[in-house]
């Protein structure tokens, strides 16, 4: 009897709603400022916008550039750890007794002339994760978590408004 009345009531509400399309978004729980602070870390330049640009001095650039270079160095050597420990337990569970899996599990060395091309999704990395390894780096600051808008009293480069 409940299923039932729950069930007009549904229908009732879509009839009301028909044509009324809403979307709702995933939340991360992070803010605003957390969020521009992420992207920027993991997107560099690419993450401002051309206005953000247009008005930046070349110093902020080149410190945004440095800290995007050192987080893409971190994350490539975290997913080669990541993807070693998948296959690892890929040849334990296949091959358990044959010893040149005995050999490759020994081998958990990272190359940083190498790059990881697989993305964060096929290795199971959530924003968590990446969040994580840029604060315990220091890419992001280590109060991240707290922030909520940035602060005024840290020294920080200033947008300079370029003459024509």
């Amino acid at each position: 009897m409940y299923k039932m009345e729950k069930l007009k009531q549904d229908i009732r509400n879509y009839q009301l709603n028909a044509g009324k399309t809403y979307m709702q978004y995933e939340t991360d729980g992070y803010s605003q400022y957390q969020n521009y602070l992420y992207k920027r870390a993991l997107y560099g330049l690419n993450a401002l916008t051309e206005q953000e640009l247009a008005t930046m001095c070349s110093k902020k650039k080149q410190r945004i550039l440095n800290v995007y270079k050192r987080a893409q160095k971190v994350l490539n050597v975290f997913k080669q750890k990541v993807t070693i420990q998948y296959t690892n337990h890929i040849f334990k569970a296949l091959f358990p007794k044959s010893p040149w899996t005995d050999d490759m599990l020994r081998y958990t060395e990272t190359d940083e002339k190498f790059t990881n091309t697989l993305t964060f999704k096929d290795l199971n990395i959530t924003k968590q994760d990446i969040i994580s390894i840029f604060m315990a780096e220091g890419i992001l600051p280590k109060n991240f978590l707290s922030l909520k808008e940035p602060t005024p009293s840290l020294p920080r480069l200033k947008n300079e408004v370029k003459s024509m």
